[in-house]
């Protein structure tokens, strides 16, 4: 008869955990181990903004993950506290969300789809309309690049190819380029402004002339998670395109201007052609009725919702105005964070942030970006632009 001890013992030969780790902090395996996915070794790692690190004398400020530094609205955490019913399951079609923001947005809430944050949102129109083609072979997602980070890893994910194409000099997406880029694989194009990390917008005619270009077949995602902060008036507004476009879909999110990061709501808007097929490739209950009550709560007081906002892009202003001033060459900031093209440099300002107490995001050896926080927070990442000597210049 075969003991636990000798079970154990096959179990520690098929899996060892004594082998190096690889640097996720997984344990390695033999060839025999489970292993993932082949695509998995190809994925960056998502890599979430950093905690600011502790200086004696100093308040330490997170600007590193885009976050709203405001609480949500007081209504709102009254809303979440009275929530008792979280030993049910929630509604799997979100009624009451997608009815608010019909009327909010003045939509049909059929058109509307829910997901866990617009991450979750957009992984859902991923499965449904990319991956692998009848034949075997990875569709194509195009996406402009450098854009936000879980764009590879997504679209790896769900068994597509991903083509990027390069951002031009002032972070715009370069829509002629990406137009070109699009062949008989291609079944998505993604579309982020403001464009996350480096800031600028895409202007409603462009895309209009961008989308003339397009095959009928292939989705194109305009991604507008933070859409609330802008105010160039020619920008593009997904919503106002959807209707005339079957194959736009527009992205949001309650983590940005809502301030509901950590409660994970957002959603896609579609017409019927393509929401039919996203509901099936939903999650099911991925917004919970937490998540749920509070942003129907947030969108009942809207008002205070834009009035803080509008607190952000003001101090988002006074950010631009005050690198503009130092001499440093900044794209255009539309969303709630700046973008600095260090380069070379990335690494080094960065550290030199946590010295002053302050968490930035830096991408490899290309840039810094850094979120729109707290009034103090920005005045002491302005006194460290001007005595960084390594800023960038226009090129």
């Amino acid at each position: 008869m075969t003991s636990i001890d000798d079970l154990s013992a096959g179990a520690s030969v098929r899996a060892r955990t004594d082998l190096p780790a690889d640097p996720s902090g997984a344990p390695a395996t033999t060839d025999e181990g489970l292993r993932p996915r082949g695509v998995f070794g190809k994925l960056p790692r998502y890599a979430a903004g950093k905690p600011p690190v502790v200086v004696e004398g100093l308040e330490s400020f997170k600007l590193s993950s885009n976050e709203n530094p405001l609480p949500p609205l007081p209504a709102v955490l009254e809303a979440i506290a009275s929530e008792t019913s979280i030993n049910r399951y929630p509604d799997p079609m979100t009624t009451a969300l997608r009815t608010e923001l019909a009327g909010y947005l003045g939509v049909p809430a059929t058109d509307i789809v829910t997901g866990a944050g617009s991450l979750g949102a957009l992984n859902q129109i991923l499965a449904t309309f990319a991956g692998q083609n009848d034949f075997g072979a990875p569709d194509e997602v195009v996406y402009a690049w450098r854009s936000f980070e879980a764009y590879p890893i997504s679209v790896g994910l769900a068994g597509a190819a991903g083509v990027q194409v390069p951002v031009r000099a002032d972070g715009t997406h370069d829509l002629d380029a990406m137009a070109a880029a699009i062949t008989e694989r291609t079944r998505v194009v993604m579309l982020c402004t403001p464009n996350n990390p480096t800031g600028p917008i895409l202007t409603h005619s462009e895309v209009l002339e961008f989308l003339a270009k397009v095959p009928t077949d292939v989705v194109v995602v305009i991604d507008e998670a933070y859409q609330e902060f802008v105010r160039r008036p020619d920008a593009v507004n997904g919503i106002g395109l959807y209707r005339d476009f079957e194959n736009v879909i527009v992205l949001r999110t309650f983590s940005k201007a809502h301030g509901l990061a950590g409660l994970r709501v957002g959603y896609s808007v579609s017409q019927q052609t393509l929401t039919q097929h996203l509901r099936v490739g939903a999650v099911p209950f991925a917004v919970s009725q937490v998540a749920e009550h509070a942003a129907v709560t947030s969108l009942r007081h809207v008002g205070e919702v834009e009035a803080r906002v509008q607190s952000i892009v003001d101090e988002r202003t006074r950010v631009v105005a005050g690198l503009r001033a130092l001499g440093w060459t900044i794209p255009e900031a539309e969303g709630n964070f700046v973008w600095l093209a260090l380069g070379e440099h990335t690494q080094d300002f960065a550290a030199r942030a946590a010295e002053h107490a302050l968490s930035v995001r830096a991408f490899g050896s290309e840039g810094v970006r850094v979120s729109i926080g707290e009034e103090e927070a920005n005045s002491r990442f302005l006194a460290l632009c001007g005595e960084y000597t390594h800023r960038p210049a226009a090129r």
